[in-house]
């Protein structure tokens, strides 16, 4: 029976699909750590007080990739390109989720219609992190290899959906809620259908390292396409509510991190 916890079991066994894995991981996080530290940096006066969350959002995703790549060391493993299809945060700025990488190379303050779509944005792409992570944890949060990694990348999703959550309900309450819940819904709609082109693409890959036969390969494919549909006409409604979280400043204060993964 396919599962997902039989399926991360086969990527963790194999050195070189989990090579590519933690690649693919440690290319995003370590993409969203300077888009957040540039965006952290470019603040508009007005929104000043949020440029400390901005920046300890960046770093813990910039710890996250070191942490991906101190798997791979671990195994020793070097990183491998990232497949242009499977480089889930660029395929997302091609579609217009993100601010522009040209844009934050400049050194032109941004705009407060710039961060609201920021935070909007992050509200969708965190909540796909947070269920991944939650999911991974469900099934590998005790592994002896892979569990102190999975446990605090889990913990810090959970603190940026949070934050997401408090700041946009803060800005609603300024009078940008208009303008947030049709980002929200443009977000949700473009980020389900680019998730499902990267799934399709790095099962792709997954299937050609681990040589599954082609019934195993299509039912996955079919079962991707599935939750697709799925969310498409049903589940994307999750990702643009919002909701006072339990934990409030969640972003408050210096990132955590590990002498293991430093």
């Amino acid at each position: 029976m396919l599962s997902a916890r039989s399926l991360f079991q086969e990527i963790v066994v194999d050195d070189d699909a989990f090579q590519l894995f933690c690649s693919i991981a440690a290319s995003g996080e370590s993409q969203g750590g300077w888009e957040n530290a540039r965006i952290a940096a470019l603040v508009p006066g007005s929104m000043r007080g949020l440029a400390p969350k901005i920046t300890r959002h960046g770093a813990d995703e910039d710890k996250h990739g070191r942490i991906f790549n101190a798997l791979l060391r671990k195994r020793g493993l070097p990183p491998v390109p990232v497949p242009p299809e499977t480089d889930y945060t660029m395929l997302l700025e091609r579609r217009g989720i993100g601010l522009a990488h040209e844009k934050l190379r400049r050194e032109e303050p941004l705009t407060e219609h710039d961060i609201v779509v920021y935070l909007a944005h992050s509200r969708v792409t965190e909540q796909r992190a947070a269920d991944q992570m939650d999911m991974l944890v469900r099934n590998f949060g005790d592994h002896p290899e892979l569990g102190n990694a999975i446990r605090m990348i889990s913990r810090d999703e959970d603190n940026h959906l949070a934050y997401c959550h408090e700041e946009l309900l803060r800005l609603v309450r300024l009078g940008h809620g208009r303008t947030i819940q049709r980002v929200l819904r443009e977000s949700a709609l473009v980020e389900i259908a680019v998730y499902r082109d990267v799934s399709l693409a790095v099962m792709d890959h997954m299937g050609r390292l681990l040589r599954w036969p082609a019934p195993k390969a299509a039912a996955l494919a079919a079962g991707i396409r599935g939750m697709y549909a799925y969310e498409r006409f049903s589940r994307w409604h999750r990702m643009v509510s919002l909701t006072m979280p339990e934990r409030r400043d969640a972003l408050g204060g210096a990132p955590l991190t590990s002498p293991e993964f430093a």
